[in-house]
């Protein structure tokens, strides 16, 4: 219980440099590209998903939002597996860190942005301004806009950072207070240690659907804009 409850979400390195970019990188190998005729189980599996998810998440896209189907489903492997892996004891996170995620959301946010000003530039300076409003609120709605505009990425980050903050820290109280509770009441523990279980298991599934969220709202801007 003495150990800083923030611990886990400091910055991991070796003889002083950072290894956060070998972290990054690991997940990459639970995807092995196929190269037998007939896969196996699990990589028959991982492509069925990832098929699914890809025909769920491209159904409202046109022809050049579809281009972007490769890169929206690197995005939910990605964010997903290493939500996951952050689950694991003794184990680093980066989507925890807002810096990171700042990372993935502006240039995604940017390039659905920019895109939406190169082919529908109409369009996209419209929702800058509703239809029939009137002259003296041009100006304020305009801002206001503007600001929701700029807004969204960091939502994107701060959404995906709190969400994955809280359930690691929320399981790291609740383990605590079971080791507490062992030497005080062993029925009390017993029953924080379910909870703990339960917990545990909600965060592998919202592990799962705040990536899932995170590319499904990259997909929406792009929808918005092409």
């Amino acid at each position: 219980m003495n150990e800083n409850l923030f611990a886990s979400f400091i910055t991991p390195t070796m003889m002083g440099l950072p290894i956060v970019t070998l972290i990054i990188m690991f997940p990459s190998l639970l995807f092995p590209t196929p190269k037998r005729l007939i896969n196996n189980r699990t990589i028959s599996v991982q492509q069925w998903l990832i098929q699914l998810t890809s025909k769920q998440m491209m159904a409202i896209h046109n022809q050049k939002g579809q281009t972007w189907s490769l890169m929206l489903m690197s995005l939910i492997m990605f964010i997903g597996s290493t939500n996951i892996l952050g689950l694991l004891p003794h184990s680093f996170t980066p989507t925890t860190q807002l810096s990171m995620n700042l990372g993935m959301a502006i240039p995604l946010w940017s390039a659905t942005v920019f895109t939406g000003f190169r082919h529908k530039t109409k369009a996209s300076l419209a929702h800058f301004l509703p239809q029939g409003t009137p002259a003296p609120l041009i100006p304020m709605l305009v801002i206001i806009e503007t600001i929701s505009l700029f807004i969204q990425p960091v939502a994107l980050a701060v959404r995906l950072t709190a969400n994955i903050t809280a359930g690691h820290l929320l399981i790291h109280l609740i383990g605590g207070a079971t080791l507490a509770l062992l030497n005080i009441s062993t029925m009390t523990a017993f029953i924080t240690f379910i909870i703990l279980i339960l917990l545990t298991i909600l965060e592998f599934a919202v592990a799962l659907i705040q990536a899932y969220v995170f590319t499904l709202l990259v997909s929406l801007y792009l929808h918005d804009n092409t």
